[in-house]
């Protein structure tokens, strides 16, 4: 059973009309969540995109990340809600569909010119992914790739993320919103 089959849909969350992909059902089955680290693990393990760390997305991303730093034996670093960092933080606000939202990560978490694996667990609108991008980049790190469980491609945020120069690979995707 491949990896989207154990993706729930829950229709109408956070809104009506939203078709919510929740992938807690798929890392909940230890065959899904092998699949999702192993499918990772196979494509970073080689040297074709070429990275120092991986940085996690709150919340989501850590059990990605987490798991894909051990099987290929790099660092991880988080990119948090406001508040959650104890040290010194750089911070980035960005724009939600209501309102606005800010992402922070420690100051000495990335060094100058490091290389890094961006990871989260589903891409729809692209910018919280824009943010730990901006992030990143204010402490002089370089995005070597965007990757992502799934990818809602109708909703536009892989083109924005492409249209910017951002490389970006997905293990599933669903149409519509």
């Amino acid at each position: 059973m491949p990896i989207k089959s154990r993706i729930r849909t829950i229709p109408d969350h956070p809104k009506k009309g939203i078709m919510f992909r929740d992938i807690t059902t798929l890392i909940k089955d230890p065959v899904g969540f092998r699949l999702v680290i192993d499918n990772f693990t196979q494509r970073y393990i080689t040297d074709e995109v070429d990275f120092d760390i991986i940085v996690g997305i709150e919340a989501r991303g850590f059990i990605i990340g987490g798991a894909l730093s051990y099987t290929l034996g790099k660092g991880f670093v988080p990119v948090r809600k406001t508040g959650k960092l104890p040290a010194e933080v750089v911070s980035h606000e960005y724009k939600l569909e209501y309102g606005t939202d800010t992402v922070e990560i420690h100051k000495d978490a990335i060094e100058k010119g490091a290389k890094i694996l961006l990871v989260d667990d589903l891409l729809a609108t692209g910018g919280t992914a824009l943010a730990a991008a901006a992030l990143i980049e204010k402490l002089g790190g370089i995005i070597s790739e965007m990757a992502f469980i799934v990818n809602l491609p109708d909703v536009g945020g892989e083109k924005k993320l492409k249209d910017k120069g951002y490389s970006v690979y997905c293990l599933t995707e669903f149409e519509g919103d």
